[in-house]
């Protein structure tokens, strides 16, 4: 079975979410691996890991790097508004790929299209964003950054998502959105904030 998530027990080596974060996008790169070499029913496991560490990553990231980018770096607004545009455009080719058989003859060029922007995106966030950030936050403020995110990797759908009505959107939607919205509630719950 595909290792997608981080291991909780990572904690002592990831004090920092920089740390952490790049850490994720080794592992991301691996999993686009797997699923580019895999066929059949491997290749829609590795999908599914792929699109569940995906969410999670980026939902963290947006709930708890982008905030902290805004406030530090005096060209935050800029450096935030590209990632986010760069990670609405993958979205967007991640959920046409959620709803394609992995068999598809279309699959493994989309698939391809969305490795490169997601490869890309991290990258720019390697160059632009975490560096910056590590330099001007506080160890404390990395630490505990991290841990909402190692708090919200832990969430994972166990049940269908509440307004998707049909087992097919379930299927398609469900963990994606599911996924999504755990992860916020747990990154907000660790930051000291109110769930949901």
């Amino acid at each position: 079975m595909t290792d997608a998530m981080p291991h909780m027990d990572d904690a002592g080596e990831n004090d920092d979410v920089v740390t952490l974060l790049t850490q994720q996008h080794h592992r991301i790169r691996n999993l686009f691996a797997e699923v580019e070499n895999a066929t059949g029913g491997d290749r829609a496991e590795a999908f599914r890991g792929l699109v569940r560490l995906l969410a999670v990553h980026e939902t963290a990231e947006e709930e708890v790097v982008h905030p902290a980018a805004r406030r530090f770096l005096e060209d935050g607004e800029q450096v935030v508004d590209d990632r986010l545009e760069e990670e609405r455009a993958a979205k967007e080719k991640l959920s046409r790929l959620d709803d394609m058989d992995p068999d598809d003859p279309g699959f493994m060029p989309a698939f391809r299209e969305l490795r490169a922007e997601v490869l890309q995106h991290a990258a720019s966030e390697e160059q632009y964003e975490f560096p910056r950030l590590r330099e001007k936050a506080g160890a404390q403020q990395l630490s505990m950054m991290a841990t909402a995110v190692r708090a919200a990797e832990a969430m994972a759908p166990t049940h269908p998502h509440p307004g998707v009505e049909t087992a097919a959107q379930n299927i398609a939607v469900g963990p994606m959105a599911a996924v999504i919205d755990r992860t916020r509630d747990a990154v907000r719950k660790a930051m000291g904030g109110k769930d949901g």
